[in-house]
């Protein structure tokens, strides 16, 4: 029997849950899912992600907080573009896991281990790192153009 004959399903999928879930972080931030305070909302602004990620980098000023916050934004969009697309997925799923997992420590040591176990930063952490160990890509553009598996190893 063929082990790999749903891996490149369950590849693609992870990477769309993965890109899905950092693009509706960033457009969060940006209100696009609702004013501060609206129900399921986290942010609904930029200042109040900025005042958030004061909060996980205590150590720094106002300014030092909006400029990771700038950061990690322009990371989050590259790797969920990066994973929508499948361009270099190995590279964009060890980046997101790392981002969740500073995230995780960030919110451990800010609000306590509930805080990242209720957002599943962990989940997403181990999903990005999973994604970046299955060989197999087949829903890429190279996958597609030469009509085989694309095997990274």
């Amino acid at each position: 029997m063929n082990e790999d004959k749903y891996l490149p399903y369950a590849s693609l999928l992870l990477r769309l849950a993965l890109a899905v879930t950092l693009l509706s972080a960033v457009a969060d931030r940006f209100g696009f899912w609702g004013d501060p305070g609206d129900k399921n909302v986290a942010w609904g602004s930029w200042l109040r992600f900025v005042e958030h990620m004061q909060t996980l980098v205590p150590f720094g000023s106002r300014e030092t907080a909006d400029k990771f916050a700038m950061v990690v934004t322009v990371f989050q969009i590259a790797f969920a573009l990066m994973l929508l697309f499948g361009i270099k997925i190995r590279w964009a799923a060890i980046g997101t896991g790392m981002l969740f997992f500073l995230f995780a420590v960030a919110m451990s040591i800010a609000y306590g281990i509930k805080a990242p176990l209720d957002a599943s930063v962990l989940v997403g952490m181990a999903a990005s790192f999973l994604l970046a160990c299955i060989p197999i890509y087949r829903w890429t553009p190279h996958g597609i153009k030469k009509k085989t598996v694309y095997r990274p190893y």
